[in-house]
């Protein structure tokens, strides 16, 4: 039982070390389900304190539904572009940006119209056809527009192979290690009409996803590379062209003094005189702002009439042109649950750089929160193994909450993001094998001490020992109890006379009601020695006032047997046996004796040895000569006075080398106050200790 109850901390340990372990290689394989985690995980932080919206030169032009109503389905004539990047130009716009690919020709470029003409009449229309030739090209006119003013265009990034490749519109500087190696790739891409790509002073992806499928865009690739080149993002263009920057600084953890992990990882990028944090791929994390209205302007608005009225919310703006009429396919989902126009997160992106308000994941995050892991499921492996599954449970919360605070005051207060559910699901983890462990074996303990004390012990003693298995110690401790021995007179005489079924029968049906005695009164019964039985009090557990309750017990059992005889419980008289009436003798004992499980590891029993035993197995002798059927020894004697307790006088027991002082046990507190004990008493002092052999 030690054994088990020794076990449980190195268990727990171990469980916790296999979990650990465990946790560390899925760590390491960085499953999509640990990532769905994380960013569900940021995103309810961002929902709870997204980014403050700040009062930024950014404006949105919003080709919406009501624009397609006033001015026809999308896409519109390049003239109408050329037009509202001319309007822009005019109210003051700083860099006018098209999160647009003009890919192909416009459909309404007269000459477009012309060819048309002619392939479906021949040459009837040779006049119209002429004139329309000689009307300028829309896609020219639109490329005029764009030169007048910075202005910027995308392009999209393909997975598909493909030698189209967008003009480099500025140079790239690196600040440690190259980073091409670790920048996402693409190996194809939809680019402008070559008027258009060199009217433009800037190029940029419009690529948001980065290569992942979520609905929910977190991350967007500032730089992309076919392997060779780098190519910017439509934000990080116009942050260039606004900065009055033609070069990007490109720092990789081996510039920064961070650990690199042997990779080439990107760090953060500088253009101008901002910097903004990435992750080793290029990418930014979007920390969100609300979308407002007030930052939309709608296209069909500027070209109206009053546009001029929109100068105030033009004039040294950074103006964005994007789409949000329906059918268009340019909604997304924000970490913050909103479906906003693709072009507002390019202008999130433009604002978090400007303001210097970021989300990051610094390259000691894994560590961070592996340590985290940790810490947590060491302390839990401290103190499951001693205290009960309720307080390791509300333990467990607390050191949980701790992690989710230190989690949610690194975002709130520093842009840093560390995910805590990590470290809470293994510590979970630990927590519920353990407790598991635990159970498995308190009921493996509970099993083996309800099997082995259950004929021993009232069934109070031994729930409390179910509850404390640790008290059953193999090698025993020194305790003082108390020790009584029972044994029946003249059994010799009966044994002869009854068949061995018989006087089977007979043991038990003696033995079932005091047995049930000693345990009623908190006594453990050791064993059953053919026609004897001893018992023992406070052990296993402590038992208030043990002598006291061993000489109860006495009595009542010197009573049982006296009923049982005039009931002729036993048949003797019934059956017409010459047997006498059943008499017992008990001897008891108080002192110190050595208790616990006596034997080997795998076989032992529960007893108890010492010379208190002895001692009250030679008492219990002592009554065949002595006629009181109980006798006690001086310690017993000493702790119950009040009893109806007679001296009978030191005597010589069998191996001990003094005599031992003995008394009576005649009654108790009640009949020691009684006038029939004290009229024995007086008799007995009149008798002295000569006449005591003759009761």
């Amino acid at each position: 039982m030690k054994r088990i109850v020794q076990r449980k901390p190195f268990q727990v340990a171990l469980i916790a070390a296999s979990v650990l372990l465990a946790a560390w290689l899925v760590r390491i394989a960085d499953p999509g389900i640990l990532q769905t985690v994380r960013d569900a995980t940021f995103d309810q932080y961002q929902r709870i304190a997204p980014r403050a919206p700040p009062e930024l030169p950014i404006r949105i032009v919003d080709i919406d539904d009501d624009s397609v109503r006033r001015y026809g389905q999308w896409p519109w004539p390049r003239t109408m572009l050329a037009e509202i990047t001319d309007r822009l130009g005019a109210l003051g716009a700083a860099v006018v940006v098209f999160d647009m690919v003009f890919s192909e020709p416009d459909r309404t470029n007269p000459a477009q119209i012309a060819r048309r003409l002619l392939a479906g009449r021949g040459g009837d229309e040779k006049v119209l056809v002429d004139t329309l030739n000689s009307m300028p090209d829309n896609d020219a006119l639109f490329a005029q527009s764009l030169a007048r003013q910075p202005s910027v265009v995308g392009f999209f990034a393909t997975g598909a192979v493909s030698d189209e490749r967008p003009r480099q519109t500025a140079g790239f500087a690196f600040a440690g290690d190259d980073p091409v190696p670790a920048l996402l790739r693409m190996n194809g891409a939809i680019v402008n009409l070559p008027a258009l790509e060199d009217a433009a002073a800037g190029i940029g992806s419009i690529s948001l996803a980065g290569g992942r499928t979520s609905d929910v865009v977190r991350r967007i690739p500032l730089f992309l590379t076919d392997g060779e080149a780098i190519y910017p993002a439509l934000a990080m263009e116009t942050l260039r062209l606004a900065a009055g920057g033609s070069t990007y600084i490109l720092k990789t953890a081996s510039a920064s003094g961070e650990v690199s992990g042997g990779t080439a990882g990107m760090v953060s990028v500088k253009v101008g005189d901002f910097v903004a944090p990435t992750t080793a791929s290029g990418e930014i994390q979007l920390y969100f702002k609300r979308d407002r209205a007030s930052d939309y302007i709608s296209a069909g608005r500027l070209l109206g009439d009053q546009a001029e009225d929109l100068a105030p919310l033009v004039e040294g703006h950074i103006v964005l042109v994007g789409a949000s009429a329906v059918g268009l396919s340019d909604m997304r989902i924000t970490s913050l649950g909103e479906t906003v126009p693709g072009v507002s997160l390019h202008a999130q992106i433009i604002e978090q750089i400007l303001t210097q308000n970021f989300l990051e994941r610094p390259d000691w995050a894994d560590g961070a929160e592996f340590a985290m892991t940790v810490v947590l499921t060491a302390l839990m492996m401290a103190v499951l193994p001693f205290c009960s599954a309720l307080v390791a449970a509300i333990f467990g919360a607390i050191c949980a909450a701790i992690v989710a605070a230190i989690s949610w005051i690194a975002f709130q207060r520093y842009g840093v993001l560390i995910e805590p559910v990590f470290a809470m699901l293994t510590g979970g983890a630990v927590y519920i094998l353990a407790i598991t462990l635990t159970f498995a074996a308190s009921e493996r303990e509970r099993r083996f001490v309800r099997s082995a004390f259950q004929h021993y012990l009232a069934p109070a003693l031994l729930t409390k020992l179910e509850a404390e298995p640790e008290k059953l110690i193999l090698g025993g401790e020194v305790r003082n109890i108390t020790v009584l021995f029972m044994d029946i007179r003249n059994f010799t005489a009966i044994s002869e006379t009854l068949a061995p079924a018989d006087l089977v029968a007979f043991l038990n049906r003696l033995f079932s009601p005091l047995s049930d005695i000693i345990q009623a009164h908190e006594g453990a019964i050791d064993k059953y020695i053919g026609d004897s039985i001893m018992a023992f009090w406070n052990a296993p557990l402590s038992v208030e006032a043990h002598p006291r309750k061993a000489c109860r017990a006495a009595l009542k059992m010197v009573e049982a047997v006296e009923a049982l005889n005039r009931s002729d419980a036993f048949g003797f008289r019934g059956k017409g046996l010459a047997l006498d009436d059943i008499r017992i003798g008990i001897g008891i004992a108080t002192g110190d004796a050595c208790v616990g499980n006596m034997g080997s590891s795998a076989h032992f029993n529960y007893s108890v040895i010492g010379d208190t035993v002895n001692v009250a197995a030679r008492i219990e002798t002592m009554t065949k000569t002595i006629g009181y059927p109980i006798l006690l020894s001086q310690e017993t004697a000493a702790a119950v006075a009040g009893m109806a307790l007679l001296p009978i006088g030191e005597l010589a027991l069998k191996g001990k080398s003094q005599d031992v002082a003995l008394y009576a046990l005649v009654g108790d507190e009640d009949h020691a106050r009684s006038p029939e004990f004290a009229r024995l008493r007086a008799d007995h002092a009149r008798r002295g200790r000569s006449n005591v052999f003759d009761r």
